[in-house]
């Protein structure tokens, strides 16, 4: 009876989602999309709880199906608004030559194809990096429901204790440019990590050019 239950709430909650698949941008392959799989996991939650509760067999059968809808629709909402924020910033960003990576179901990656760019020992943003932020500060107003994790990073170069520096400024640089642009500055926080996770090799010119970089991630508050 309690499989019957979970599956007449999943196929009534997933027949409300557009579309139950997504197309993994690192990959290329399909995969159930965030709403989808909020929907599952609320389903379950609120039909444990639910069978928890109560003073009868009938009752606690009544309770579960009333959780797993309940759980259902909360779980699918949270999914469905990180979807539509990934979706929109792909969107946007067409072209750009920013991927958009989702890293879990409540978080996605902003990925620059160059980094975002610094010259050696610097932390003022490059101009060619203005547009694309704009791009990202005009999306983020959208979906204002997000919390903004601003990683900076730096090459090789320099001691410890500078680079530690550097990368914090690098960090606040970018974090301060979208507060500019109309990001509210309680959803911005900026760390840095020195030189500590170089992504290309700090042997060549190139590779430290690559290092010099800041990360944006964006998290889910619901």
């Amino acid at each position: 009876m309690k499989k019957l239950i979970l599956a007449v709430c999943l196929t009534s909650l997933l027949t409300g989602c557009q579309t139950t698949q997504r197309q993994n941008a690192t990959t290329g392959e399909m995969e159930t999309n965030s709403a989808t799989k909020g929907v599952m996991v609320g389903v379950l939650a609120g039909a444990a709880i639910g069978a928890a509760t109560g003073d009868s067999s009938s009752e606690r059968k009544k309770r579960a199906l009333r959780g797993a809808a309940a759980g259902g629709l909360i779980g699918g909402s949270a999914g469905y608004y990180m979807d539509k924020q990934e979706e929109a910033l792909r969107n946007q960003l067409v072209h750009s030559g920013v991927q958009v990576k989702r890293v879990s179901e409540n978080e996605l990656q902003l990925i620059m194809e160059n980094g975002i760019g610094f010259d050696s020992g610097s932390y003022y943003l490059s101009s060619d990096i203005y547009s694309t932020l704009n791009s990202v500060a005009l999306i983020l107003g959208e979906y204002p429901e997000t919390q903004l994790d601003i990683k900076g990073h730096t090459d090789s170069s320099g001691s410890d204790a500078t680079n530690q520096k550097l990368s914090e400024q690098r960090a606040r640089s970018v974090g301060e440019y979208l507060v500019n642009q109309k990001v509210a500055s309680g959803r911005v926080a900026t760390q840095g990590f020195g030189e500590r996770y170089p992504i290309c090799d700090n042997n060549t010119q190139q590779g430290r050019a690559c290092n010099r970089r800041v990360e944006i991630n964006i998290l889910s508050l619901q």
